[in-house]
């Protein structure tokens, strides 16, 4: 009786509390998304993934799942600064984010995968070198692999990349061993190159639930980017960027307080959560607030085993692993798009105009749909430095001038200076919705 009336009771705590409450009006200037569950490790993540897969902007953060309960706001716009109006959008954010959380059982699988793509998903790490992308994609060619989506990040003299293949006369699948076994010596031939000091990766399956991103943070992750090497002629950062500032402070043996400051840039909080997460801490508190181009991070965590950092080692291990997650993704050279049909090794043609005019891609972003190749390749020359426009000029004569666009480049861009006074969680903890 008694074990029948609490599970009634705990149903009760459920229904009434795990929600997702979606506000225009409690802020001028953001979308408040508001979500309250049980609390589980990795729910953070989850709904963080949800919120960056829908393109949304994290403007500030206000994070609390001490104890067993989950109560999180968001404070998001669109691309374009904007709160989230359309009614069909905001009744997808919320569906996602309950079915993420667990409130509703999916019949979709992971966020941000797609179960039904029949592909064979490749897993490549390496060290990175010049015109490395373009002698994976023409592997992938001679052998009729064609490229339905691809993402490939540099960082710290290492390569990483998740690639979706199919066979081109079937669009299925690759599932003969024989055929995948010679894939997969040809792109590790590839990846050894002539001095490759670390042991270079293949890794091939089945289409599964990982999230791309997620993966590709795994796997720098396990090939130690972290670790700082002395790269003659190749640039950590940017020339005039200053890299992130990551410090930790333990608190009454109960807490590891993590504060960061960074540049400002799109899926910032999911790269710091993800990272954490899968080094096993727990964001037991946190705050996050962006102001015209910094982000200001701070977390209270604590190690799955209910411990903060204790150590030397493992909290310049932390440092170091979160000062990666943060620089991943940062955008580094000239942006290019590349909009055309798609064919049997496009990809390999374009990244061999690129290897010929010494430009060196720095993180690629490869999708196809409908026919379609939609690509984005952030380029360098092969010393890091911003591309010379006429080598842009001669690349887009050989692609087609409307087919590649020059879309943005950071090197060369200047940012304002930061405006905005950013706070510890103490400070602006009653100013939740604002």
């Amino acid at each position: 009786m008694f074990l029948t009336l609490k599970a009634a009771f705990d149903h009760y705590l459920r229904e009434a509390f795990e929600r997702v409450v979606i506000d225009n009006n409690a802020s001028e200037d953001a979308t408040v998304i508001e979500v309250d569950s049980v609390n589980k490790h990795g729910i953070l993540l989850e709904v963080v993934q949800v919120l960056t897969d829908m393109n949304l902007v994290i403007t500030k953060a206000y994070i609390t799942s001490d104890g067993g309960w989950f109560m999180d706001v968001f404070n998001v716009v669109d691309n374009d600064g904007n709160k989230i109006r359309d009614k069909e959008v905001i009744d997808c954010i919320q569906r996602r984010i309950e079915t993420s959380a667990g409130f509703v059982s999916s019949r979709r699988g992971s966020v941000g995968v797609m179960p039904s793509e029949e592909h064979t998903s490749i897993e490549l790490a390496g060290t990175d070198r010049p015109g490395l992308l373009s002698e994976v994609c023409a592997v992938l060619a001679d052998l009729h692999c064609n490229v339905v989506n691809a993402e490939v990040w540099t960082h710290n003299a290492r390569a990483a990349a998740v690639v979706h293949v199919t066979d081109y006369s079937t669009g299925c699948a690759i599932r003969d061993p024989k055929r995948l076994s010679t894939i997969k010596e040809l792109l590790c031939n590839v990846l050894k190159g002539s001095d490759d000091l670390k042991t270079a990766k293949t890794m091939l399956s089945a289409p599964g639930v990982m999230h791309r991103e997620r993966r590709l943070h795994q796997i720098m992750f396990a090939d130690r980017d972290y670790e700082r090497v002395d790269r003659a002629g190749l640039r950590a950062v940017e020339e005039g960027s200053s890299r992130p500032q990551v410090t930790l402070l333990n608190i009454e043996k109960e807490y590891t307080v993590i504060t960061m400051r960074s540049k400002d840039r799109p899926k910032l909080l999911f790269d710091i959560v993800c990272t954490l997460t899968d080094m096993q801490y727990v964001v037991f508190h946190g705050m996050v607030n962006t102001g015209r181009m910094e982000a200001y991070q701070e977390f209270y965590i604590r190690h799955v085993d209910g411990l903060p950092i204790s150590s030397e080692a493992e909290r310049v291990r932390v440092i170091q692993c979160l000062e990666a997650a943060i620089e991943r993704r940062a955008s580094e050279g000239l942006e290019l798009e590349l909009c055309t049909e798609d064919r049997l090794g496009l990809l390999s043609d374009i990244t061999r105009i690129f290897r010929e005019n010494s430009l060196c891609i720095k993180r690629a972003l490869i999708s196809t749909k409908g026919g379609k190749a939609k690509d984005t390749f952030y380029v360098t020359d092969v010393t890091g430095n911003p591309v010379d426009p006429k080598i842009i000029d001669s690349v887009r004569q050989q692609i087609g001038q409307t087919a590649l666009q020059v879309k943005h480049s950071s090197s060369l861009a200047r940012k304002p200076p930061h405006q905005e006074t950013t706070k510890g969680i103490s400070d602006i903890n009653s100013k939740r919705y604002t």
